[in-house]
């Protein structure tokens, strides 16, 4: 017996009543009908399994369509339901139609009884197979939701700076274009890829982060496409690469410009061809992404270095987002450093704390090298270490910095020396962004390196 409640629905008691008894020791429960017109209330009262569905109620009317009807409105109830169709017409194309449109099985009257029995079980089976497939992708869509869910939150601030970058993000969330997102360390550009992606069409897939800076030239591969088993020493089981696990939904890679040219081409392959290919295998996997990429370096200068291909640049910098560092922004340092705060507070199970006036002038008159993450942690920091529900400026300590060195008296050569030096440390010595932003050619920024003696 299979622990199954099964409904009969055929207008001829006497097929109902054989049905019965032939089924009784087949099924944990069988529930009779002649009129289709109650099956909807009894799907409600009842945890049906199997349906037994005469295709023809009215009389001379042999065209199996109410049949099709109610087995359409059973699956539009519950598409877990297995169906089995029954007619005394030996109709081929009806037969194939019912299939086609979702029945388990079709049986013809007389029926044979070991045929029907073993439609029954095979029926059965099918109802389970479609429960766990749906328990699956609940469980899927939860997982996404769960993996979608991160800690950091993007607070868009006010400044023109960030209203700019938010703009920007709004528009190119409507589209699928590749974005390339630049920016110092620790200005948020993993969370402005993630806005994009939350404002996205893609918003209920998943978005996939790689940090591709940190994946050896020998991992890459495996890593991005996936893996069979046996493809190389360590290769014990078949791996879903980033682009697979990416699929209809975004992939943010990070550091792209620490990719080595050999990796350049094999990504650049895979984003010309929209197909992947794991390790060890021949097989063409497609693959749907939107692509999002980030890096704080100077790509165009890679270029003209030969380190970066141009081919790549064009293909991952259909829109490019610079997200502003946080010197730049500095009417959003209250509205950060108050919401880091609260997250903080509630994290170490504090009382609400708050930050006096002369606290937060403190911290807008700070240069922030490290950005945003910087005063995250330095927020984190205070939370732990105050005894007050009050942080006060003796609660943030700082190494100096180049705006406070403005308030000690320093020749104009000494100032010019130590922003030069303050401008390479914070740009890691790329000398095209340093001047950049010290508002000065790359070669004079190189001629002044060698008067004071940088290098």
């Amino acid at each position: 017996m299979i622990k199954a409640t099964l409904l009969i629905v055929d207008k001829n008691r006497n097929d109902q009543e054989t049905l019965r008894l032939m089924l009784q020791d087949e099924v944990d429960q069988i529930i009779s009908l002649t009129n289709p017109d109650r099956i909807f209330e009894t799907l409600e009262k009842n945890d049906v399994d199997i349906v037994l569905l005469e295709m023809n109620f009215k009389a001379e009317i042999n065209s199996g369509n109410e049949g099709l009807y109610w087995m359409k409105e059973i699956s539009q109830y519950d598409n877990t339901i297995s169906v089995i169709m029954i007619t005394s017409t030996s109709d081929l194309e009806l037969a194939v139609k019912a299939i086609r449109d979702g029945a388990a099985d079709f049986i013809l009257k007389p029926w044979d009884n070991n045929k029907l029995l073993a439609a029954i079980h095979m029926a059965w089976k099918l109802r389970l197979s479609r429960q766990e497939t749906l328990i699956l992708k609940k469980d899927n869509q939860y997982l996404k939701k769960e993996i979608n869910k991160v800690s950091d939150k993007f607070v868009q601030g006010a400044s023109p700076t960030m209203i700019k970058v938010i703009n920007m993000v709004r528009k190119v969330a409507a589209t699928d274009a590749s974005v390339l997102i630049t920016g110092e360390s620790g200005t948020g550009k993993e969370l402005v890829a993630r806005e994009i992606h939350n404002q996205s069409k893609r918003s209920g897939e998943l978005m996939v982060s790689v940090d591709v800076g940190s994946i050896t030239e020998s991992l890459f591969e495996s890593e991005l496409f996936g893996h069979v088993k046996g493809a190389f020493t360590d290769a014990r089981d078949d791996r879903t690469g980033k682009f697979e696990m990416a699929h209809k939904g975004t992939l943010f890679l990070d550091e792209i410009g620490n990719l080595s040219l050999q990796s350049q081409a094999k990504l650049l392959s895979i984003l010309q061809n929209r197909y992947v290919v794991r390790v060890g295998s021949n097989k063409h996997i497609p693959v749907d992404i939107r692509l999002i990429c980030a890096t704080n370096c100077d790509l165009i200068q890679l270029v003209m270095e030969g380190k970066f291909r141009e081919d790549l640049l064009y293909r991952i910098n259909t829109i490019l987002i610079e997200v502003p560092p946080l010197r730049d922004r500095v009417d959003d340092i209250p509205i950060l450093a108050n919401y880091f705060l609260r997250v903080q507070s509630e994290r170490y199970g504090k009382d609400a704390m708050k930050m006096n006036t002369h606290a937060l002038e403190k911290l807008a008159n700070h240069d922030w090298p490290g950005n945003v993450r910087e005063l995250q942690h330095s927020i984190e920091k205070a939370v732990i270490m105050s005894e007050s529900a009050v942080l006060k400026p003796s609660d943030f300590v700082f190494a100096s910095s180049t705006r406070s060195a403005l308030h000690t008296e320093f020749t104009l050569e000494e100032m010019e020396k130590k922003m030069i030096i303050e401008a390479l440390k914070r740009h890691h010595d790329n000398l095209s962004i340093a001047a950049g932003k010290l508002g000065i050619t790359r070669q004079t920024l190189y001629n002044k390196i060698r008067k004071y003696g940088l290098r």
